[in-house]
């Protein structure tokens, strides 16, 4: 009997059809334990050195008076690249090949920037729907464009980080399935094949999560 290639993203389990894979997002709480040892280990070590790195790169777009955001902002990444890197493990449900997950996750970002601009920096959110140089002309034009560009920015995050994650599964779902038959050879060739393409993933992954919190960053720092 032949499954659906998109079963994999169904959050539905066996068990009495309940949406328990879900619950693979709180699985990045296991490793928050080892933060806490009095010795570190090479791989907390490593972690702290990427949070501070992407610490000062966001406090370069925000400014000091908003610390509070720039963590919000690295605990995001760090949500992120969890689920991401987690979901490439087998039977592990990837949370954020979903866009359920990613839109609320944009959508509130991106609403909080426009509540905030439009009441403490009216002018300041005005300024930006016309670039300066632009022609008298072109001016509607250009405030329906910046508009249309603004209102579509949730969308966007979410679906980059949702494509990406469904892109890389459903490939390496394909290349597993094409293996049955095979002979020695060519199924070599295959599993070399995945290996280099899991590698790829891993990047993507922590690539697509460092996309998502820069860009929200950067349209956070357009309002403040």
């Amino acid at each position: 009997m032949m499954s659906s290639l998109f079963s994999v993203f169904d959050p539905c389990s066996g068990i009495f059809n309940l949406p328990l894979n879900w619950l693979s997002t709180l699985l990045g709480l296991v490793f928050l334990p080892y933060m806490y040892w009095s010795s570190p280990t090479r791989w907390v070590l490593v972690w702290n050195k990427i949070t501070s790195t992407l610490y000062l790169e966001f406090q370069v777009l925000l400014g000091v008076k908003f610390s509070n955001f720039i963590l919000m902002f690295v605990s995001l990444f760090g949500f992120i690249v969890f689920n991401n890197f987690l979901g490439l493990f087998p039977y592990i449900f990837t949370s954020t090949s979903h866009l359920v997950v990613t839109l609320s996750l944009s959508l509130p970002l991106w609403l909080g920037y426009m509540v905030f601009g439009w009441i403490n920096h009216t002018q300041h959110m005005f300024a930006h729907l016309v670039p300066n140089g632009t022609p008298s002309v072109l001016m509607p034009f250009m405030v329906l464009i910046e508009t249309i560009s603004n209102v579509i920015r949730p969308g966007t995050l979410a679906v980059r980080l949702c494509a990406n994650m469904i892109a890389g599964h459903l490939l390496l779902s394909l290349m597993g399935g094409a293996g049955v038959g095979m002979g020695t050879v060519l199924s070599f060739f295959l599993v070399m094949s995945q290996i280099l393409l899991l590698l790829l993933e891993s990047a993507v992954a922590v690539i697509q999560s460092y996309v998502f919190a820069i860009l929200s960053t950067l349209y956070a720092s357009e309002v403040v």
